[in-house]
């Protein structure tokens, strides 16, 4: 079964950069409206895009999973239509006042900050007839085992790799509740990423200034064969504000681990893709097999690849116990500090500044600069081509698109295997090109051609081929969203973590049989104290106190104080407002 591998992608560089390393898919944010705030794409950009993955039959996502007030609303209904006209393949939404409002035949994926993490949640956005549902991060195989066998006709599209984020997606209101800065509004300030204090209701402290809420970056590569068996069929790297050499390197590492997938052409690296290398916390594999240690206390930036050890100290010198090539401008990481190297001079590293180190303290290498060097270089995807020559000449391509054109007329050659050898070796020169050539096969002399008439052949068939790849993608591959229909929500009542922002949203529920009990978290704080996190990470699974009675809570820099609130029957823990 093939499946698709999607890759993230902040800018128009990178999402061709991800497209020529092998993704099926990339997905990218539109002038407005995404759940990125800081990678926006205009228009003409995302077009770029667009004719460029359709070559390879890659598709193209547009990313509009904020939630709208009713101004706003109306402007994304704008938008959509313009992304509708440049041939963007999905758009990414959270928000259920787009689906009455929307009248587009583009495919609608419900965004992750949907909270799709109960069956019955998946169903009901079946049954609405959208196209794709993006799966909550905290979900084991088990569980998307049991949403496809309920829903086996429905894209269920997955996170692989990449930053987790510690609240159930949609679910998070601790930044908008800081500062005002809505993680549902795409201006996420990240909080979970600060540090915290963890004590008793009673004031004693447990851990001072740890960073409670961090987790360790999502690395489900080894389990991506039970992923699709278990009904995933798209493969989501996280990352739209990650640099291009990030995306490059992971996107070639799963395209690796997929094999080949749904869209078309092969990309030979430069590079030996290495998931270590680029930015992460540490990985986990979240809840796919059980709850693993997934948390990170120690520091939020990257720690990279495991190095070695401090082996000696010198007065402005370090010598490491590694069996890995040490460089200059080497960023090295140990316990949430770090330096790059200056220089390395007869085994020894001088470090750029002086942290604090011990004999024997673990280091670990986050930027590679000899790698990333290699990373950097250019990556080009082709499209596989057979050429079969009769009284013809017949090109197929490895989708089976094909194109046949007759034979310039000319004078018989006088050397027949040597009009032949050039033939081959001109066709076969498709350099910087979007095709290569897989075989060629003549069986009939051909006519006397100069280089310069068999050069100019090669550049119309492949033209021509392109032309004709494209028709079939519009024609045959490119999906049509089926038109929506209201369906029984399974809930009779929702309060602010439905997140309703506006009123065709709040209409669209009704219209599913729901009474709606308040609006969103970010029109009207509720006065009362609520959830502002729903986690599957538990402090006191972290701590070892899954025994203890003590209630806990966090207090912050500020001295802020937040109750936390465990769910032990299901081993989940909410953070209290």
């Amino acid at each position: 079964m093939k499946t698709e591998l999607l890759s993230p992608a902040k800018d128009k560089e990178t999402a061709i950069a991800a497209i020529d390393c092998g993704a099926d898919a990339v997905y990218i944010g539109a002038p407005a409206f995404g759940a990125r705030k800081n990678a926006a794409n205009s228009l003409e950009d995302i077009k770029e895009i667009v004719d460029y993955a359709h070559k390879f039959w890659a598709k193209v996502f547009v990313t509009m999973n904020t939630i709208l007030t009713d101004k706003e609303l109306d402007e994304a209904v704008s938008l959509a239509k313009k992304l509708e006209e440049i041939g963007v393949d999905a758009l990414i939404v959270q928000d259920l006042g787009l689906l009455e409002k929307l009248n587009t035949t583009l495919p609608l994926h419900m965004s992750t900050q949907c909270d799709n993490y109960l069956p019955l949640k998946v169903k009901f956005f079946n049954d609405l007839g959208v196209s794709r549902v993006v799966l909550a991060r905290e979900l084991s195989l088990n569980q998307i085992e049991q949403i496809h066998k309920e829903n086996p006709n429905l894209e269920l599209e997955a996170f692989v790799h990449g930053a987790l984020c510690v609240s159930m997606s949609g679910q998070c209101y601790l930044s908008q509740h800081i500062g005002g800065r809505s993680a549902n509004r795409g201006e996420c300030a990240q909080p979970c990423r600060k540090l915290y204090s963890v004590e008793t209701k009673d004031g004693k402290v447990l851990k001072k200034d740890i960073h409670a809420l961090c987790l360790k970056d999502f690395n489900a590569s080894n389990l991506v064969n039970e992923m699709a068996k278990a009904g995933v069929y798209s493969f989501k790297i996280e990352g739209r504000l990650k640099d291009i050499n990030y995306v490059k390197n992971i996107t070639a590492y799963y395209r690796e681990k997929l094999g080949k997938g749904v869209s078309s052409g092969r990309s030979i690296y430069p590079f030996v893709p290495n998931p270590e290398k680029s930015f992460n916390r540490g990985f986990t594999d979240y809840f796919l097999n059980g709850r693993t240690d997934c948390f990170n206390f120690e520091s939020p930036k990257s720690k990279g690849e495991y190095l070695g050890t401090v082996a000696e100290i010198g007065k402005n010198w370090i010598k490491i116990k590694t069996d890995k090539e040490l460089h200059p401008q080497d960023g090295i990481y140990s316990q949430g500090d770090g330096f790059a190297i200056n220089k390395i001079e007869n085994s020894k590293v001088f470090p750029n500044k002086q942290i604090t180190l011990r004999i024997g303290s673990k280091l670990y290498r986050n930027f590679d600069a000899e790698f990333e060097k290699e990373v950097s270089k250019p990556v080009k995807r082709q499209i596989g081509v057979n050429i079969e020559i009769n009284t013809a000449i017949k090109l197929t391509d490895e989708n089976g698109v094909s194109i046949t054109k007759e034979l310039p007329n000319g004078e018989t050659a006088n050397n027949p295997e040597k009009i032949k050898e050039t033939f081959i070796k001109q066709f076969n020169k498709t350099g910087e090109g979007d095709f290569y050539i897989n075989d060629i096969k003549i069986a009939s002399e051909l006519p006397f051609m100069p280089v310069s008439t068999i050069n100019q052949l090669r550049r119309e068939l492949f033209d021509e081929l392109m032309t004709k790849r494209i028709e079939v993608y519009n024609t045959k591959i490119k999906e049509v969203q089926k038109p929506l229909k209201h369906a029984e929500y399974f809930l009779k009542e929702i309060d602010y973590r439905a997140n309703i922002h506006n009123s065709s949203a709040k209409s669209f529920y009704e219209k599913c049989g729901v009474k709606v009990l308040e609006p969103s978290f970010e029109s009207q704080k509720p006065i009362r104290q609520v959830t502002l996190m729903h986690c599957k990470h538990c402090i006191k699974y972290a701590l070892n106190m899954c025994k203890s009675p003590e209630q806990l809570v966090l207090r912050d820099s500020h001295g802020n104080i937040y109750p936390l609130k465990f769910d032990c029957k299901n081993c989940e823990m909410s953070v209290l407002s």
